[in-house]
């Protein structure tokens, strides 16, 4: 009887987390808020038990690597190499001066709010929260139809993406430190940080490369299902092996992603979408899980509540501001208002939440403390910034709406060709309005019209206008490329 109650449970939760889904969508706020309110809310009285911080800490690990390696394979070179280098600043740099700056907060305010603790403990509750939290960030971004101008989305993304690491190291650290009285050994830290991201990015890159190897190589097409089950796999052995040999193992995951997600490979399209939608499910548990683990009296202890709302208020801005502003100073290609926009969207969410089930595990003395004040901060920082993000680009005038594909096809990764989708426009029919004047190289074909909410094989003799959508398939996109700037396109959306 005992698993049928679990499973039942647990079907409600996901039943109630879709539909707050969806009233998040319609409300303008970040679904994950409301799944961490549906956790809560279950919870609240104990109407659904769970005290396992081991188990919350376990499940945060599978749905963090799986929401880095997805995170990556969605990720493009080409997106992230213009603003690569601030990236990492921001992810590394940033992270360190985001725990300095918030843990001596901390430590001065502290004695007035009546709460006694060490410089230590105060900049390990800093570190829990230094790093912006991907699953926050990719979250609401892919799902506003929204562009950002002056590179900002894959910024904002590499840098979610990647700076867990920093945090984690940290965390971890400072963790050992006060569980166990020691002091700081800043050289220690240095060699441990190299250590890690050196060891984590170079076997992230070698497991993706010899991921693609092996699903390009093996043959199981007569169940292509399992490629999905591959790929997992290799996400899950690339994070624990990493880790094994004191590497990074979300770094090596994200960068394993990253390079899945930029070579060619068999069943991209059934992959992809596999990995969106376990994404978002390990999404919904992992904040759930959060959610039930809370109590939600001792989240309203005055010494709690103050310092959360300080903290928070602080964290948003006066730390994440002056760490962007340190960041970004040697770059000179980001606007004044991009700089703001960066420092709005410094999300926390899952991951501060579970590095703050760290000192739990490990039995640090006022861990309970610390959880409480994290998971506050966090639905501070959800409430205030991620309700924003997209008021906020329209208001500095960074946003612009992003075209939306007419034509949805899933192109299979053997075919060549290029599937582009182009809209006709006046200067395209000036010398003649039907399909054979456009006088396209026997490369390229338009295979179908979109007009009038009607969808149309096109003959040679077919008459344009103005606004129709035009799928375009080539077997040479250079060359398509060129012939379209000539007609005067200067957007081409690729299938």
């Amino acid at each position: 009887m005992l698993n049928e109650n679990f499973v039942i449970i647990g079907a409600l939760l996901l039943f109630v987390a879709v539909l707050a889904s969806k009233a998040a969508y319609r409300l303008g706020a970040p679904a994950l808020l409301l799944f961490l309110g549906v956790g809560m809310l279950f919870g609240y009285n104990d109407f659904v038990a769970f005290q396992s911080a081991d188990f919350a800490e376990f499940i945060g690990m599978i749905a963090l690597c799986i929401i880095l390696f997805s995170g990556g394979m969605d990720t493009k070179f080409t997106d992230i190499r213009p603003i690569v280098s601030s990236g990492i600043v921001m992810a590394t740099l940033g992270v360190v001066l985001t725990a300095l700056i918030v843990g001596g907060f901390i430590y001065l305010i502290a004695p007035y709010l009546g709460v006694t603790i060490t410089a230590s403990m105060a900049l390990l509750l800093a570190a829990t929260m230094s790093s912006t939290d991907s699953a926050s960030v990719f979250s609401i971004l892919r799902t506003k139809k929204q562009g950002l101008r002056e590179n900002l989305r894959p910024l904002l993304e590499l840098e979610s993406g990647s700076n867990d690491p920093m945090a984690y190291i940290l965390t971890v650290m400072l963790t050992g430190i006060v569980a166990n009285g020691t002091e700081l050994d800043i050289w220690a830290a240095i060699g441990t940080f190299f250590l890690q991201m050196i060891v984590g990015a170079a076997f992230g890159y070698c497991f993706g490369r010899a991921s693609v190897w092996v699903i390009n190589r093996i043959n199981i097409r007569s169940n292509p299902s399992l490629y999905s089950v591959l790929l997992l796999a290799c996400a899950f052995f690339t994070y624990s092996f990493t880790t094994i040999v004191y590497g990074n193992g979300y770094l090596a995951v994200y960068i394993a992603g990253l390079v899945v997600g930029n070579y060619r490979i068999v069943y991209r399209n059934m992959l992809t979408t596999f990995f969106d939608s376990f994404t978002l499910l390990l999404q919904i548990i992992l904040f759930l899980v959060l959610g039930l683990l809370v109590d939600i009296q001792d989240l309203l202890q005055p010494e709690v509540l103050f310092m959360a709302l300080a903290v928070g208020i602080f964290m948003i801005f006066v730390a994440r501001p002056i760490s962007t502003i340190i960041c970004l100073a040697p770059f000179r290609n980001f606007s004044t208002k991009a700089r703001m926009y960066v420092s709005w969207v410094g999300l926390r969410g899952a991951v501060p939440i579970i590095f703050a089930l760290y000192p739990l595990t490990n039995g640090v003395q006022g861990a309970e403390y610390i959880f409480n004040v994290v998971f506050l901060v966090t639905i501070i920082s959800l409430v205030m910034q991620g309700t924003t993000v997209s008021g906020m680009a329209s208001l500095l005038k960074l946003s612009y709406e992003e075209p939306q594909r007419t034509f949805k096809l899933t192109v299979p990764d053997h075919i060549r060709s290029e599937f582009s989708e182009i809209e006709v426009n006046a200067s395209m029919l000036k010398h003649g309005d039907t399909l054979k004047d456009l006088k396209l190289s026997g490369h390229t074909l338009v295979v179908m019209v979109y007009r009038n909410e009607n969808y149309f094989v096109p003959k040679g003799f077919t008459q344009l206008f103005p606004g129709d959508k035009l799928l375009m398939v080539s077997d040479n996109n250079e060359e398509l490329l060129k012939q379209v700037e000539e007609l005067g396109i200067k957007n081409v959306m690729k299938i």
